[in-house]
Order: C-alpha cells, then sequence, then structure tokens
C-alpha cells in the first residue's frame, strides 16, 4: 500500500493572502486541490491523509466532495511545527499501515507534480527504505558572513536541492518519530532531516525543476504560468 501524506497545516503570509495560501483559489480552484489530484490521479497512490490548519477541516471535506478527490480517506490537526504535524499523520496510520508500505509526504504548496516524480519515489523506498526528491543545483552557490562579503564558492556538484515527496517505509518513518521522541529531538521540518539527524542514511529520488513549493508571490505567477503551459499543451 502507498499513503501520500500532504502536509497542509501552515498559514504563510508571504503571499499576501488573507487566507492559508493552500486554500487560496488559482484559476477558481484551491491550491491545495491541485496538490491532491496529483495523488488521486496517480494508479499506485491508494490513499491520502492530509495534515490540515485547525479550523479548515471542513472546508478541506467539502473542497474534496466537489473536486472528487475520492482518495482523500484521512484528515488530522496539524501541530505545532513540522515534527509534530507529520507525526501526527504518522500516528494515524498506526493499525492501518504495515511496516513494509510506502508513505509519501508532500507539502500541500507544492501543486505542480509530475507522476513519474511519485513513480521515482515510491520506487526507491521499496527498494533502499527511502526516497526523497531532489534535484541538482544549477546556480552558483557562495558562502557568506551574514550576506556582508563573499566567503567563496561551494562546488555544484556536492549540493543538491532536496524537494517533497519524501518516500520511506511507514515502519522505518514510525520509527524515526518514535526514537525522536526517546531522544528528546524537535523542531525538524523534514523526514528526511530527521532521518539524518538519527543518522541514517537517505536515498534520493528524481525531482523537477516544475515542483515548485508556493510560497511568494512569485511563485504564484510561476506556477500560473506552467498550468497555461499544460493547458496548451492538451490543446495541441
Amino acid at each position: 500500500m502507498n499513503i501520500a501524506i500532504i502536509t497542509a497545516g501552515g498559514y504563510g503570509s508571504r503571499t499576501e493572502q488573507d487566507i492559508p495560501k493552500q486554500f487560496m483559489g488559482v484559476y477558481e480552484k484551491p491550491l491545495l486541490i491541485y496538490t491532491l489530484e496529483n495523488f488521486q490521479n496517480h494508479p499506485e497512490i491508494d490513499g491520502i491523509i492530509v495534515i490540515c490548519l485547525s479550523g479548515w477541516q471542513e472546508v478541506l471535506r467539502a473542497y474534496a466532495r466537489q473536486y472528487h478527490i475520492t482518495k482523500l480517506n484521512w484528515i488530522v490537526e496539524g501541530g505545532l511545527n513540522g515534527q509534530e504535524s507529520i507525526n501526527n499523520g504518522i500516528n494515524a496510520l498506526k493499525g492501518i499501515c504495515e511496516d513494509d508500505d510506502v508513505i509519501l509526504i508532500h507539502d500541500g504548496v507544492r501543486p505542480f507534480l509530475p507522476q513519474e516524480i511519485i513513480t521515482d519515489a515510491i520506487i526507491k523506498a521499496r527498494k533502499y527504505g527511502s526516497g526523497v526528491s531532489a534535484i541538482r543545483c544549477q546556480e552558483t552557490i557562495v558562502r557568506t558572513n551574514d550576506g556582508i562579503e563573499g566567503m567563496g564558492n561551494i562546488e555544484r556538484s556536492e549540493v543538491m536541492r532536496v524537494q517533497t515527496p519524501q518516500a520511506c517505509l511507514f515502519g522505518k518513518a514510525r520509527w524515526a518519530y518514535e526514537e525522536a521522541e526517546r531522544r528528546g529531538i524537535h523542531g525538524e521540518v523534514a523526514l528526511n532531516t530527521l532521518l539524518l539527524h538519527l543518522g541514517e542514511h537517505v536515498f534520493f529520488s528524481a525531482g523537477s525543476e516544475k515542483n515548485i513549493k508556493i510560497t511568494t508571490v512569485d511563485d504564484l505567477d510561476l506556477f500560473k504560468a506552467l498550468l497555461r503551459m499544460k493547458k496548451e499543451d492538451w490543446i495541441h
């Protein structure tokens, strides 16, 4: 079984909207629905759980019915930080998922997700135990001293830009969050950083430049452009 865990518990203010960015409309459809449709339409995804901002659960259920997101089986409330929120999702799946099932943790505000990225994350997780979407860094990166002066280049071959989804065997993910609690580790934003903190090896899966995270107004404009390009492809 392959289950998508979608994180949608934040509010976000840099998009300059009055509602949480994951619920704002883009061409009359909520941003989060675009994200959910990627997993709804993937044949290997068996179910979806959304970690939702408090007070927005019923809104999400209504949107899911409207847009036929039939794989949305569970909605849980977010925690105080990313680690706690994802742990809430993991806990909700105890007794449902087996240890060798795959979970895919994905940002609710990464709406343009190619299907092959989901597929490769699942393949890598089944083969290696984890599959973290990542891409090579194309830009020049420099070290800096608080933004004042350049401190030398960082070799691009040594740098990867990590995205979501981050896939992992359920048993491994459950162990990671339980072990973090035992060790008093708190505040890790993502599963891959938590696994690294615990001394585990993390394997990369395919990423995409199109897999943008909507954080600012500029990101929103880029997403709209990608949607227009996709529609034009359909026409031709």
